[in-house]
């Protein structure tokens, strides 16, 4: 689109004064235009001006290919733009559109005009697409680990409008450029999952805002066969990737499935006596011909045994006990629970409690946060380096896939090195210690990973995080310099490691190292030999200077280091910085 900022802004000079809303609400309208040239008075009332829009800014019917068009419009080269509004569409916009059953009188007037179209081109739609309008690249939106979940949220709405239309529709979820015209690589067409299960015993449960819990026992064979047709997108709301087959927990429940299957040593139904269960949430949950249909189905709890379970069935496929008894790996049940008409927010407590259950570490079940969604865009956007907020989800990554991820790094950021990271910079080593509770305690996990680290000079995160590599190094050096004199230094191990950070954020040459040093993973003989200088020459000094202090020398002396481990201590030897170097705490910001 040539001259669009021409174009915007005498729209919003002609039209201010009767429609209302800010500049960039006009980017819609000349987009509209231009690309597919509605007329003027045609085009205002396909888009909004103002708020309340429940995440939709612009609509289209193109009756010729019978295609209805849903746009969001972001005057702005950068995709996080759609994250709130793509909230929006998620929370209320689909139920508001496609199945409200009351009325919003402060709605924008887009929606009552996007009703009317609805109603009347009802019969002939056969395509809905979302399309996201920005000035950025499609393919950078297309790698956003935070956009890609809210995409498949918005998918798992698609019941709404197969039930709304009375029939199949199609789905198709693109992002699109106004500068260059091109649309992202993979355009998401979707149609809805729905899967037949069997259940037996089938009790339901009400929780306190109408989430509903079904609990029942159902034939293994049926949750494998949503795993075989979904692939890892089943496992899309888990809080870890799936463990390896040689971990202790997949290699005794292959030994049960041979045991019952291969050996026929075992009763079927011993295996429903001596499995926990599985959790799922899903979008409905209904009967129908005697079986039970589960539409979008996503597994919270129970992978392991999902892909323990494809894994045998795949080793002992040409196995004639697998064929022979096939009535036997049918009877295979596990107790289910199915969460459905649930929120976000409760599916993630669900999520998280289940897990407890299981030798799971807390940050495991932070992984997939949104906030540690935004960190791994926030890394691969900034330094086109991994985040690995699910365990050992990076080795399972070929060198292709990281390349269509976008990732040039082959060493990755790691969730809990990266909590440590923050928590040195900050002073709170304290913490360290006892990093579990940073995990666990909502408030001290908000306080770590709070939003000042999104906007955070990724650079300056990086070159911190890496010190740790080189601690023992420089432990060693200064230990060189007088092993009795500094034997306590063993001790003061994260003290040392917040002062090489503030050390690194103070100095004047910061700039020059973070270009130098905070761009990637590596660990160059420079980087070590500047770590060196700091902590023989600045850190070194400081910590004697407080253990010197006469409380201190006389816990030394009987001993005692747990000090060292003190925040308090790290905020003394920030006060003797200043004094001899006029150093201030910095923070990642």
């Amino acid at each position: 689109m040539k001259n669009i900022d021409q174009a915007i802004d005498q729209a919003f000079s002609d039209l201010k004064a009767t429609c209302g809303g800010v500049r960039n609400d006009y980017f819609g309208l000349v987009y509209l235009e231009k690309e597919y040239e509605v007329p003027r008075d045609e085009a205002l009332n396909q888009v909004g001006f103002g708020n309340n829009d429940y995440g939709i800014d612009g609509f289209h019917f193109d009756r010729e290919r019978r295609n209805l068009y849903f746009f969001q419009f972001k005057y702005s080269d950068s995709h996080a733009q759609f994250k709130g509004s793509f909230q929006r569409l998620i929370d209320a916009g689909m139920q508001r559109v496609f199945s409200a059953n009351a009325q919003d009188a402060q709605q924008n007037q887009l929606l009552l005009q996007l009703h009317s179209c609805l109603l009347e081109n009802q019969s002939i739609i056969e395509k809905i697409y979302f399309h996201f309008i920005f000035l950025g690249d499609p393919a950078e939106a297309e790698r956003s680990q935070v956009l890609d979940k809210l995409r498949e949220d918005l998918e798992n709405k698609k019941f709404m409008l197969d039930k709304f239309f009375g029939r199949e529709i199609t789905l198709v979820i693109e992002y699109r450029s106004a500068q260059t015209r091109k649309a992202g690589p993979m355009s998401h067409q979707r149609k809805t999952r729905t899967y037949s299960i069997e259940m037996q015993g089938k009790i339901e449960c009400v929780g306190p805002k109408g989430e509903n819990l079904i609990v029942g026992f159902v034939p293994l064979v049926g949750i494998q066969a949503m795993y075989k047709d979904m692939g890892q997108r089943f496992f899309e709301r888990n809080i870890r990737a799936a463990l390896p087959e040689s971990e202790a927990v997949n290699r005794a429940l292959s030994k049960s499935f041979r045991r019952i299957v291969i050996e026929g040593n075992d009763d079927p139904s011993v295996f429903s006596f001596n499995h926990n269960g599985v959790t799922f949430a899903a979008e409905r949950f209904e009967k129908e011909d005697g079986m039970y249909r589960v539409t979008e189905p996503r597994l919270l709890n129970g992978a392991q045994t999902v892909t323990t379970f494809a894994r045998f069935l795949k080793e002992n496929d040409d196995h004639p006990k697998l064929r022979e008894n096939k009535d036997r790996l049918r009877e295979i049940k596990v107790l289910c629970k199915i969460i459905i008409d649930a929120e976000q927010a409760f599916v993630t407590m669900v999520t998280v409690n289940n897990n407890r259950q299981n030798p799971v570490e807390p940050w495991n079940l932070r992984a997939n946060d949104f906030v540690q969604l935004e960190l791994q865009d926030k890394f691969r956007d900034d330094l086109r380096i991994y985040y690995e907020r699910q365990e050992k989800a990076f080795e399972g990554l070929s060198d292709e896939e990281l390349d269509e991820f976008g990732i040039q790094e082959r060493t990755p950021i790691t969730l809990l090195k990266l909590t440590q990271t923050f928590l040195v910079v900050e002073g709170e080593i304290d913490k360290i210690s006892s990093i579990r509770r940073v995990f666990e305690d909502d408030k001290l996990y908000a306080g770590v990973f709070s939003a000042s680290k999104l906007k955070a000079d990724s650079r300056k995160i990086v070159l911190c995080y890496k010190i740790q590599f080189r601690l023992r190094k420089l432990l060693n050096e200064i230990l060189e310099k007088g092993p009795s004199k500094y034997g306590y230094m063993s001790r003061a191990r994260y003290l040392l490691w917040s002062l090489l950070a503030q050390g690194v954020l103070n100095d004047d040459k910061v700039e020059k190292y973070l270009e130098e040093f905070g761009r990637d993973m590596t660990i160059p003989a420079n980087l070590t030999e500047y770590l060196s200088r700091l902590a023989t020459t600045r850190a070194r000094f400081i910590i004697a200077d407080l253990v010197s202090e006469k409380a201190n020398a006389e816990k030394i002396a009987e001993g005692k280091f747990g000090f060292l481990r003190s925040n308090a201590a790290y905020h003394r030897c920030m006060e003797i910085a200043y004094k001899r170097w006029r150093w201030v705490e910095k923070k990642l910001k």
